[in-house]
């Protein structure tokens, strides 16, 4: 079998897979925005074929991006496997907005592309140009299947469009890719069987290695028994209703906003915790004031935001795929000072660091992909249905400096969490060259006044930057 090739879907990579449905769209994303003049063509129009020219050899050095998904008969365990009808035209599509087209244009423009589900039949991604923005830029949006990449691979995976300066060349390629053979229906099972069948033999290594030190590995059982049920703890129950966690459609609003990262920064020296507690005491004001608008009592809630946490190692840096764990963090809604809710989440982030959550959701994935692969999917089945998180919240770390594209400057990004069953809302952030960007992903039916929402991220912030250091 060594002329053919696949490379089979870990249980968290499947999972994404498996909880899609015609209204829980599995994409991540993102809006880019770009200095336009040094792509123009004689013609003054953005020079589309230089960027597809000059977007095939950065896409050659992922192969992830030319494979298909495919299913191993009776198992029904994805894999991934070269897509020998590959076509980078059908991926990379251009478009253009009525000049000069402004941001609310482009927003509507983005929620459309988000709102249509990608083909699992192809290599599931797509990267649209669109020209026409005011002042001359064009915008870049991505959408990638959350099975392929999460948000730190995602980051990645951009880096390598990008360069570094605007007189840096463009990477380019010479090699020409050849797609590999896939294997075949037999072969895919015979493969499933042998690893299956080889499941006991390291169960019995491990038993043997668990007799030569048995303290040892008692107590390490024991710490594992308590990360998986605090890992499950966290990940069940229900938090409390909100109009944000009825059923969704198909359709998406996109807005976003940005904010000085050094003016975030000197909030968090001033009053305490990290960036990310910043970010969560500001969605907890935010939701506060906005559910309260909407007649919703706060007093007494439990609103859980689910927070995505990188665990990839260094050494795993510029992999594709997911490696991620799931934490639920309490927001503080019903507290109305913005210093006390600062102050409970960071209690909050703090206890979660310190838990056994993060190594139990690793080990629920490495006994999913043990086993069936079926285990991690249906306990995010179960977290979503019964309504165990309000929302995502998730930060995702860039670089602080500007990057270029053929010489154009990378100006915004703003970045998209998928909407999860019942989740009505997704926040998801991108720090990039000394900003904070915002996207927020919102049911079009559900959420109506998002907007509303942008402009009290903005409140509750202003309200902690005016908060002196040491008071109350």
């Amino acid at each position: 079998m060594s002329y053919v090739h696949y490379d089979r879907l870990s249980a968290l990579d499947a999972t994404f897979l498996a909880i899609e449905s015609p209204d829980v769209h599995m994409h991540v994303g993102a809006v880019h925005l770009f200095q336009g003049d040094p792509l123009r063509a004689a013609d003054g129009s953005l020079d589309f074929e230089r960027i597809r020219a000059l977007s095939e050899p950065a896409l050659r050095r992922s192969g992830r991006f030319r494979q298909r998904l495919e299913r191993i008969p009776w198992f029904g365990h994805p894999v991934w496997v070269d897509d020998p009808q590959f076509n980078l035209n059908y991926h990379l599509r251009h478009t253009s907005l009525p000049e000069p087209g402004d941001a609310r244009q482009l927003k509507r423009l983005a929620g459309r592309i988000f709102s249509q589900k990608l083909d699992l039949h192809r290599p599931p991604w797509e990267m649209w140009i669109v020209e026409g923005l005011e002042d001359g830029r064009f915008a870049v949006i991505t959408k990638v299947h959350h099975c392929m990449i999460d948000g730190i691979s995602g980051a990645d995976l951009m880096a390598g469009f990008m360069q570094g300066s605007a007189d840096e060349p463009a990477r380019t390629s010479s090699l020409r890719w050849v797609p590999r053979p896939k294997p075949s229906g037999a072969q895919l099972v015979t493969e499933e069987l042998r690893r299956r069948a080889s499941l006991p033999v390291k169960v019995i290594g491990a038993g043997l290695s668990a007799l030569r030190e048995p303290l040892h590995t008692f107590d390490r059982a024991r710490r594992a028994v308590e990360a998986v049920a605090e890992a499950l703890s966290h990940g069940l129950g229900s938090a409390s209703a909100t109009p944000l966690n009825d059923a969704i459609g198909p359709y998406r609003r996109f807005d976003w906003t940005r904010m000085d990262l050094s003016e975030v920064k000197q909030v968090k020296n001033r009053l305490g915790g990290t960036v990310n507690d910043i970010v969560l005491a500001v969605v907890a004001g935010a939701m506060r004031e906005f559910l309260g608008r909407r007649s919703v009592s706060v007093e007494g809630i439990d609103f859980r935001a689910m927070l995505p946490v990188n665990v990839r190692a260094a050494d795993q840096r510029g992999k594709l795929g997911n490696r991620v764990a799931f934490l639920m963090a309490r927001l503080p809604l019903q507290e109305k000072d913005p210093r006390a809710r600062l102050r409970c989440v960071i209690e909050t982030t703090q206890e979660l660091k310190a838990s056994s959550t993060v190594a139990g959701g690793e080990l629920l994935e490495e006994l999913s992909d043990w086993t069936t692969g079926a285990l991690f999917a249906g306990f995010s089945r179960l977290a979503a249905s019964t309504r165990s998180y309000n929302m995502v919240v998730t930060n995702i770390p860039g670089v602080q400096f500007p990057v270029y594209f053929a010489g154009a400057r990378m100006d915004e990004i703003y970045p998209l969490v998928p909407l999860f069953s019942n989740q009505a809302l997704g926040i998801a952030l991108f720090s990039y060259n000394g900003t904070l960007f915002w996207g927020f992903n919102a049911d079009w039916d559900a959420m109506p006044d998002l907007h509303d929402l942008v402009a009290l991220v903005h409140q509750e912030f202003d309200a902690l930057s005016k908060l002196e250091e040491g008071q109350g």
